[in-house]
């Protein structure tokens, strides 16, 4: 068991190192919904193994790279699927505009994240929590590192046993929202 978490670390790592080094990554309209809904399908035995109810308003087409985009929402719901509270899991994802910009946010019904550690939390294997995760510890920092390489920022609102909203920002392609999504 150690060894394999060993592996998956040393891995993680190489991918985080390797994400967006040097590189000129091209740009273009991609929309946020149809990204999402791969995702969703890329975490559907997760979803489906707790139950999970997610739901997402009207998403914009932004100027990102998809995988970019997909790696953020795969991270993002993935973490409130696995520190979840003894609820059913539900997770909202939503999209607000300003400034040329979207300001993402996907919140959850989990445990929650105490505010002393919300900036923590996007460090390198900065795991929280007193229960074993899956997982490397890599993650939100990855999301981070991304949605800094698009000039954005992320940020989490949270109280522990009050859920967590993760916010990111992405610049707009267009500020005309796509469609709804609802996965139960």
């Amino acid at each position: 068991m150690g060894a394999q978490r060993m592996e998956t670390m040393i891995k993680d790592l190489l991918a985080y190192c390797r994400a967006l080094d040097g590189v000129a990554v091209p740009v273009k309209p991609v929309e946020s919904a149809t990204v999402l809904e791969r995702a969703l399908r890329n975490l559907k035995a997760m979803i489906d193994e707790t139950g999970s109810v997610i739901n997402c308003d009207q998403l914009p087409s932004v100027a990102m790279h998809e995988t970019h985009l997909l790696q953020i929402f795969q991270n993002l719901i993935s973490n409130a699927l696995k520190y979840r509270s003894g609820e059913r899991p539900s997770v909202q994802i939503g999209a607000t505009y300003e400034g040329g910009k979207c300001i993402f946010s996907i919140r959850d019904n989990g445990i929650g994240v105490s505010p002393q550690f919300h900036q923590r939390i996007f460090g390198v294997f900065k795991r929280l929590g007193e229960r074993e995760a899956p997982g490397s510890g890599i993650g939100l920092a990855l999301c981070k590192r991304i949605v800094e390489y698009y000039g954005g920022r992320i940020w989490v609102d949270s109280e522990v046993n009050q859920g967590a909203t993760f916010f990111f920002t992405a610049p707009l392609d267009r500020a005309t929202p796509s469609y709804d999504l609802q996965y139960a």
